[in-house]
């Protein structure tokens, strides 16, 4: 029975979804398949219309961006933490989630999470830059350009469509998103639910969290343009708990 956790290093409610899964069913998040999820570049976007598929963007709104700034805020406090809000320039989104898929191919895949989150939403680092992703690299004991330069390598770019044709073949709109066999859970607040699902026997039960999978992060306040303003593929940037 597939068991499916699509994230993104993009989306905040990811980020806390990875915590609480961290923090609470830690076998849990050891037995899913963890799925990238990102808005495509040009040429993931041709990987994907080779294959006859389309990954849709929703632009968000003005008004959903600054709610889900509080909300976030909200949400981080609930959990004793605070949000180092980054700035997305110009972001390609591969750096980030082909460099999670060469960690993974490495057996890092886990730790990197950690410390992807970790610079983007305690640090509040650019992702996307390629000497972010090889100062990871180099905490993990990997060669830095494993990381730092994966968006060129063809196997995980091709990987990488993979994953995002599976989330279109899965109908995945917005992440967080859970799959237990034909049913879906959107959403950091439907975590709950997607445990229960597992059934009391089937369902891993919570455990102390990975060291270092939570760290406090500095405080600051959320800058203009913090989660971006332009087009999100799948609607990345949904409030109410399903970024």
């Amino acid at each position: 029975m597939a068991l499916r956790f699509y994230f993104s290093l993009r989306s905040p409610y990811s980020w806390l979804a990875h915590l609480d899964l961290m923090a609470h069913h830690p076998r849990l998040a050891a037995d899913l398949e963890w799925v990238p999820y990102w808005e495509p570049d040009d040429r993931t976007e041709r990987l994907l219309a080779e294959a006859g598929r389309q990954f849709v963007y929703t632009r968000m709104s003005r008004e959903k961006h600054f709610y889900i700034l509080g909300d976030v805020r909200r949400l981080a406090a609930a959990r004793g933490l605070t949000v180092s809000w980054p700035v997305d320039r110009d972001p390609v989104w591969e750096v980030p989630h082909l460099a999670y898929l060469a960690a993974e191919r490495q057996g890092a895949g886990p730790a990197f999470l950690d410390l992807a989150y970790r610079a983007r939403w305690h640090d509040g680092l650019d992702i996307c830059a390629r000497p972010t992703m090889a100062k990871i690299a180099g905490e993990l004991g990997l060669d830095a350009a494993s990381l730092g330069d994966a968006a060129d390598d063809p196997e995980l770019r091709a990987r990488g469509a993979g994953a995002l044709l599976s989330a279109v073949e899965e109908g995945v709109f917005g992440v967080p998103f859970f799959v237990n066999g034909r049913e879906k859970y959107w959403g950091v607040d439907r975590l709950s639910a997607f445990v229960a699902s597992l059934g009391p026997s089937d369902g891993p039960e919570g455990g102390p969290a990975r060291p270092g999978a939570v760290r406090p992060p500095t405080a600051a306040e959320p800058p203009a343009g913090a989660l971006g303003t332009t087009t999100a593929g799948g609607d990345l940037g949904h409030g109410g708990g399903c970024g």
